[in-house]
Order: C-alpha cells, then sequence, then structure tokens
C-alpha cells in the first residue's frame, strides 16, 4: 500500500520548536511529504496542485482558513491533524459534513495553561506579588511581617474553579495534592462525573463568594461571553485573587477593572479582550494586578507537545487505529 500523501499548511514564524527534526522524520517514514516548506496561502497554483493530491493536511498556527473552496480543492484529503488548540476558527465545518476526520492538540497546550494556573494559585494564595512590593519598599520586613500575620497561604485555602475543561479538569486534579478546597462551577457536569471526587459542585454565585482565589477555565462562546459581571465580582472576598487564563470575552472588563481599582481583590490576567489592551490600560499600572502577555499555553519549548501529539495521531490514523483526540462534530459548539 502506498503511503498517504501529507501536506503542512502553518505559519512557520509562529510555530519554532513545534517540529523537530525527530518529529518531522517519524512523518517522513508514515506518510509521503509531498513539500517541506508549509504551505502559507491556498490561492497558489502550487498550493492547489498540493491540495489535489493530498491525503493528510497538518496544520498550525498562522494556517489559511479552510474554506469550503479550499476543501473542494483536496478531494482525497481524509484528515486534518491541527498541532494548535482551537480549529474553530482555521476550518469550516463542512470539513466535517464531507467526512474528513479532524484531531487537534488542544490536550498539549492545556498542560502549560495548568502549570501557569498551579502556580498562580498557589503564589496568589501566599500573596507572593504583594509581599515582593512590600519589601522592595521597606527593606527591614516589617510590613511584610505584618502582612506575613494574615490568614494567607496555602493550608485549608478555598479555590473556586470556573469550567470543567480539559484545562480546568487539568488543575482539578493538580490541586488534589494541596491541602486545598477546591469548588467547582459548571452547569454541564453531573454529579457522577469523575471531577466531582476532586472538587465540590457550586452555583456560580456560591464560588464567587466562598473562594479565596477564583481561577477561569470557561470556553469561550456567545453564551458565555461576560459571564462575570459586576455582581459576581462583588460577591468575592476581600483580598480574594481573579484569575483569568482562558479568554477576556467571558469577563466584563469593565467591572473587573472597577473592582481592581478599589483595591480589594488581586487579579493575575493573562488574556484580555482586546487581545493587547490600550496602552494607557490600568491593567498596565495597577499594584494588585499581575499581567501576563498571553502566556499560559504552550510557548518556546512547549509547544514541541503540539507538535508530537500531532505526529502521534497521524501515526495512529495511517495504522488504522482510533486517533485519540478526534474532534465530535457535535461537540463543537461547546469547544473553546
Amino acid at each position: 500500500m502506498m503511503p498517504p500523501n501529507l501536506v503542512f499548511a502553518f505559519d512557520p514564524n509562529k510555530t519554532r520548536h513545534v517540529f523537530d527534526e525527530e518529529m518531522l522524520n517519524r512523518l517522513g517514514r508514515t506518510c509521503n511529504i509531498l513539500a517541506a516548506e508549509p504551505l502559507s496561502s491556498f490561492s497558489t497554483p502550487e498550493a492547489r496542485r498540493l491540495l489535489a493530491l493530498a491525503d493528510i493536511l497538518v496544520t498550525g498556527w498562522g494556517c489559511p482558513v479552510l474554506t469550503p473552496d479550499v476543501l473542494r480543492a483536496a478531494p482525497s484529503l481524509k484528515l486534518i491533524a491541527h498541532a494548535a488548540g482551537t480549529v474553530k476558527y482555521t476550518i469550516d465545518p463542512s470539513a466535517y459534513a464531507s467526512g474528513i476526520r479532524v484531531t487537534h492538540a488542544a490536550e498539549a497546550n492545556a498542560v502549560p495553561v495548568a502549570e501557569f494556573t498551579l502556580a498562580a494559585i498557589l503564589f496568589a494564595n501566599k500573596r507572593v506579588f504583594e509581599l515582593r512590593d512590600l519589601y522592595r519598599a521597606d527593606p527591614t520586613r516589617r510590613t511584610s511581617y505584618r502582612l506575613m500575620d494574615d490568614p494567607i497561604g496555602n493550608f485549608r485555602r478555598t479555590v473556586g474553579l470556573v469550567g470543567a475543561s480539559r484545562i480546568g479538569r487539568k488543575v482539578a486534579a493538580m490541586l488534589a495534592g494541596f491541602d486545598l478546597n477546591v469548588l467547582l462551577y459548571d452547569p454541564f457536569v453531573q454529579a457522577d462525573d469523575p471531577i466531582a471526587m476532586q472538587a465540590e459542585l457550586v452555583d456560580l454565585d456560591g464560588l464567587m463568594a466562598r473562594s479565596d482565589v477564583v481561577s477561569i477555565h470557561a470556553p469561550s462562546l456567545p453564551s458565555t461571553r461576560g459571564m462575570i459581571g459586576a455582581r459576581q465580582l462583588k460577591l468575592m472576598r476581600d483580598g480574594a485573587a481573579f484569575i483569568n487564563t482562558a479568554r477576556g470575552a467571558l469577563i466584563d472588563e469593565v467591572a473587573l477593572l472597577a473592582e481592581l481599582q478599589t483595591g480589594r481583590i488581586q487579579g493575575i490576567i493573562d488574556v484580555t479582550d482586546p487581545e493587547v489592551p490600550d496602552t494607557d490600560s490600568p491593567f498596565f499600572s495597577l499594584p494588585n494586578v499581575f499581567l501576563t502577555p498571553h502566556i499560559a499555553g504552550a510557548i518556546g519549548t512547549e509547544r514541541a507537545r503540539l507538535g508530537l501529539m500531532a505526529v502521534e495521531e497521524v501515526e495512529r490514523f495511517v495504522r488504522g487505529e482510533s486517533m485519540l483526540y478526534e474532534i465530535e462534530p457535535e461537540l463543537l459548539e461547546r469547544l473553546a
């Protein structure tokens, strides 16, 4: 049997470290790689020639949108292996209707986000950033010692997770190793879900009111836009921390900034809406905000997990085995 024809489509400038030489060699042993250079456009004659021959398309960040017209230009296409997270804005739903199978590496991207979140939770409960600033301002440590006498730290504190996404579930599993109480709000989770062994299922208001740290892990959908607003934020305890590594659109940011400007709560914010705030945004200057430039997901060498997951899925597909991370079309509307 002839090996399937494989074509790459992504932006090399955005995907450094995703595919190393070993991974490319593994793909080469399984498939016939038609071109070493990834397609950055689907409109050129060469791109159309390659699409017409492709059985497998390996995509990633910067991939041009796979429109119905592009999909029609690839009549032999059987698998799209996306070496990144969400495929919602890359692959037209008609791909699923035509029988093309789609797999993604969202599970791989979830690992560093969960790790980042765990670190943020532990630092937030210990008020690490505030203590750093106090120590800088007062090297005698007198003000630092006063804060250390407050009921802070990571023993018997309460962490609230909003959303039992793949990241939310990873965070819940990680927190099981600590002396922390974990709450979870997710309207789709039932009492017999295994995550209920790791977290107490509560409503959103109860989670906001009881948590020392609130961490957001819901998907960004029209139904979840602005799901955390002024009323929910005002329920938070004085001194509590709000962590967002999901999407800025989930939060009413006007309300969040208003609450942060009171100094009553802390913020660890990795994502905003818009993606890059205005240069005069209070996010950049508030002393109780730790702002990062959307780094919780895979960066640097962490990106290699994305490529490895895509390579392993291609290998399973070629061997005729079940893929581990195939997207089920009926769940598309609930995916981030």
